[in-house]
């Protein structure tokens, strides 16, 4: 990989194994509302903060719920797997470690939510590692878009043509190469249905972070 100075990760999906919480969670709630889970929804909602997926949600399955109902709803359904399940992606721990020790700057830009992600990141052993962790609560536009990924290069402060951001969303990498980042897809099975896309248009695809450790793809 091309030397860098910066790297952003997204959180659920890239580093935190934590997309079958939200199946489980999608299918549930939606199936106490006599309603199916359509094969689209959770990718189309993934990209969005709670807000946003709320609204969403209320407008395409005509609910008479506010917003702010349902994501309370999946605040209470999720919170305890966060804090007590979700475990790491093969290899993060060490990828994470290394790169700190090569020092390199550190950020995270997720739509997920600090009461969900941070006990995660604090069981897991690497909330240490991040710099700053940025949220599409602190930007105008969601992922798909390069906001929250120049949010967080202007923290860590590093400019976007040396800095890598990590996504396993195809959004993820549209938004991070519209702002002139190196963009890095990384496979989770959820968003296998977008590989091939992300494959195409991604600097580089990784399967597990221990490929970024080893021979000529390591860090330089």
């Amino acid at each position: 990989m091309k030397a860098f100075k910066g790297a952003i990760f997204d959180l659920d999906g890239t580093l935190l194994d934590s997309m079958g919480v939200w199946e489980t969670i999608d299918i549930e709630f939606l199936g106490k509302r006599g309603i199916p889970l359509p094969n689209d929804y959770l990718e189309m909602i993934t990209p969005m903060g709670f807000e946003a997926a709320a609204r969403y949600t209320i407008e395409r399955f005509g609910l008479r719920e506010e917003p702010r109902e349902l994501v309370q709803e999946w605040y209470s359904m999720a919170k305890d797997a966060y804090a007590n399940t979700v475990t790491l992606k093969p290899n993060v721990r060490e990828y994470l470690k290394m790169l700190k020790e090569n020092g390199i700057r550190i950020a995270a830009a997720t739509s997920s939510d600090p009461q969900l992600f941070g006990p995660a990141l604090l069981n897991n052993g690497i909330l240490s590692y991040f710099e700053h962790i940025i949220t599409v609560h602190d930007v105008t536009r969601g992922k798909g878009y390069p906001d929250i990924y120049e949010a967080a290069a202007e923290r860590i402060n590093t400019k976007p043509a040396d800095t890598v951001v990590f996504e396993d969303i195809l959004k993820g990498i549209e938004g991070a190469k519209a702002g002139g980042f190196l963009a890095v897809g990384v496979y989770d099975r959820y968003s296998e249905y977008e590989k091939d896309a992300m494959v195409e248009l991604a600097d580089y695809y990784i399967h597990d972070f221990g490929e970024l450790m080893e021979g000529e793809h390591r860090i330089r």
